[in-house]
């Protein structure tokens, strides 16, 4: 394995020791042409594989045509894409942007805006992006420290602790922002209840919640979106990660009534046709070949056979769908399991210090999953 180092570039990421230079469904491969099993699909991404033919026709045909105007005109594309995310969530209005960050950026706007309130609940461990406001709203604490004083309008409380929950919610708080999922916070799913009591403290409190679903969305749960799985319904949900299918693209949906109005919010690149047509492609693609039901097929068959390794060296499995967390015990540290899977040719990623990401594509088989976990169980006899 090698990797290009660029000192043109601000060393903003710890990489991992390979480039890659091209990747084709649940395949990447390195400029030496080796082949990896991508079990990390970009942190989430790539929900339909690399380089899906009908992705790459219909990006390369809109780029032909049109490919920016601004919002200040339509566009077909943004139009279809905000009539289909609605369609499939069954409420709202979309706002697009360029990033999970913006969306929830954008979310927290809409809350101060509708409620005239100034203050926000998150979770601790939670995550929501690394612009300022939703830095200040993840609730992991070494990541402020470089960025001293943080916006001073956020409470954090335990995750799945509903009753720290209803303490901290009062009648100045503008909205609950949550995950239901934590992600990038070791992949810890919410406790059964745990939504719909966030959302009837929120109804009492006439606060707004807001479920962060950029890494749970667009099929990876098992279903189209994380949050009915719950039997709840916020009243804003952002998206990013997998829409694109590798172009960049967020989005804020709401409720209508607390929507944004002329000049409230805008952004030059967002829902431009070109990735708006991807998203519209990758959401037909998991349409077309059964994605959401494959994800929660194969999500049940990865985490079993993770179980099975009865290793050791593992804590805890547990997940939603094909967005699965192996906790290690104390003292081995994920990145040394997740350099020993990438020299066995698979593709992870670290989910905090001690956990294991797995976060394949869609379109996973049962081969890619089974060789997936025999690989992670020789990387764990390396590591551990």
């Amino acid at each position: 394995m090698t990797h290009v180092v660029v000192d043109a570039l601000m060393p903003t990421y710890a990489r991992y020791p390979v480039t890659f230079v091209r990747g084709q469904g649940t395949r990447l491969f390195d400029e030496t042409g080796r082949v990896y099993l991508d079990f990390a699909a970009g942190i989430a991404v790539a929900q339909i594989g690399h380089a899906h033919p009908r992705w790459v026709e219909a990006v390369a045909g809109q780029a032909a045509r049109l490919a920016h105007v601004s919002n200040l005109f339509s566009t077909e594309p943004q139009a279809a894409l905000a009539e289909r995310l609605t369609a499939l969530a069954g409420w709202g209005q979309a706002f697009f942007c360029n990033s999970g960050a913006e969306a929830n950026e954008a979310a927290l706007k809409l809350a101060r805006k509708a409620t005239g309130r100034p203050r926000f609940v998150a979770a601790a461990g939670g995550f929501h992006g690394r612009t300022f406001a939703t830095l200040a709203a993840t609730g992991q604490p070494h990541k402020h420290q470089p960025f001293q004083p943080m916006p001073p309008w956020f409470t954090h409380v335990p995750y799945g602790d509903a009753e720290a929950l209803e303490q901290a919610v009062g009648t100045d708080t503008a909205a609950v922002i949550l995950e239901p999922v934590l992600g990038e916070g070791g992949v810890i799913p919410a406790p059964p209840g745990y939504l719909a009591a966030a959302r009837g403290i929120c109804d009492a409190a006439g606060a707004l919640l807001i479920l962060d679903e950029v890494q749970t969305g667009v099929g990876r749960c098992g279903a189209w979106f994380a949050h009915p799985l719950h039997d709840v319904r916020p009243d804003v949900m952002t998206l990013a990660k997998a829409l694109g299918g590798g172009l960049p693209i967020g989005a804020c949906l709401s409720r209508p009534e607390v929507a944004f109005g002329p000049g409230d919010h805008a952004s030059t690149f967002g829902g431009n046709p070109v990735v708006c047509v991807g998203a519209l492609t990758v959401l037909d693609v998991i349409e077309d070949e059964g994605l959401v039901d494959n994800a929660a097929r194969q999500g049940e068959r990865m985490m079993a056979g993770l179980r099975r390794l009865g290793h050791d060296a593992v804590a805890d499995v547990r997940g939603a769908g094909l967005l699965a967390g192996v906790e290690l015990v104390e003292g081995l540290a994920a990145r040394d399991v997740v350099l020993a899977a990438l020299g066995r040719g698979l593709v992870l990623t670290e989910a905090g210090p001690g956990v294991v990401r797995f976060t394949p594509p869609l379109t996973a088989t049962d081969e890619d999953v089974d060789r997936a976990v025999s690989r992670f169980g020789d990387a764990l006899e390396v590591a551990a």
